[in-house]
């Protein structure tokens, strides 16, 4: 591990490495958001993820009262359930009233994560508020904790918070390209579909003029008007 650290700082000059450093401190998505839902309301987010990423999220709910604040719950949950870009269940866990949930995506593309209440000893009108706040790829790594945990120096946490990063650059670059193919290939079959279409329209409008020019010589013939 130090020989690799000596090499990395060897090969990366310090102004190019902060550079880097900098570059890197802005690939992370996040989002944080707050909802209210019911007892029986289901609410879905769709979230883009590529192959082999961490998503967490965290979450507190918040339960109405009379005067219309908000308080803590206390033992209100939620139950989390997240489906793939092919809609095969991922998860389905349910939850303290606080607290954070996280899985990792085996599938590049669309995941669907959905909340509901865990609690079914409501009045139907009393709302909840969620705050959510979803971390997808390096955003969801806290290397404060994985640097006590594995008893890093500052520099190792940084190059491995780089090495995260560079991976998944190179996850998010792999799942553009796919897209990109994928559309590549939608707008070829498109194009395809348009240009036989045009071929199919002029071959009308020429069996049509066809027609026409035939029953306007066969109409003047029947008058002796030619």
């Amino acid at each position: 591990k130090n020989w690799t650290n000596r090499c990395f700082l060897k090969l990366v000059p310090r102004r190019a490495m902060l550079r880097l450093t900098t570059l890197f401190s802005l690939w992370a998505v996040s989002s944080a958001l707050y909802f209210h839902i019911r007892e029986s309301e289901t609410r879905c987010f769709i979230e883009e993820v590529p192959i082999e990423t961490m998503v967490v999220g965290n979450y507190k709910t918040e339960l109405q009262q009379e005067d219309g604040t908000y308080v803590a719950s206390g033992g209100t949950g939620i139950h989390v359930q997240i489906h793939d870009p092919n809609d095969d269940l991922i998860m389905s866990k349910d939850y303290e009233a606080e607290g954070r949930f996280s899985f990792i995506s085996h599938e590049a593309g669309e995941h669907t994560i959905c909340l509901h209440t865990n609690s079914t000893r409501w009045f139907g009108g009393i709302d909840v508020r969620v705050h959510l706040d979803l971390r997808v790829a390096e955003g969801a790594n806290d290397y404060d904790t994985i640097s006590k945990k594995e008893q890093l120096s500052a520099v190792e946490t940084r190059l491995y918070q780089l090495l995260a990063q560079t991976k998944q650059i190179l996850n998010e670059q792999t799942y553009q390209r796919t897209r990109e193919a994928v559309f590549r290939e939608i707008s070829e079959s498109t194009n395809q579909r348009v240009l036989w279409w045009s071929i199919a329209q002029a071959i009308v409008l020429i069996l049509t003029g066809m027609w026409q020019v035939r029953h306007l010589r066969g109409f003047f013939e029947a008058k002796k008007l030619v």
